[in-house]
């Protein structure tokens, strides 16, 4: 995955954490054909990368029930 390297820097949450969100965000991107696509040249992941980052698109972890 690419992330934008300024973004990365000022992250205070764990990586692997934003790791995930992107990878489900990138996901819902492709499954719903979102517009937004055609604009970032397809690149699923970077565009789900980037509304993360920016925090146009926001995130939560949910407990574990076991």
């Amino acid at each position: 995955m690419i992330f934008p390297l300024e973004s990365m820097v000022e992250f205070k949450e764990g990586m692997y954490e934003i790791t995930v969100a992107a990878s489900r965000r990138a996901y819902q991107l492709a499954m719903t054909k979102d517009p937004l696509l055609e604009e970032n040249d397809g690149k699923v992941v970077s565009l789900a990368a980037k509304q993360l980052f920016s925090g146009d698109v926001h995130y939560s972890i949910e407990e574990s029930k076991r």
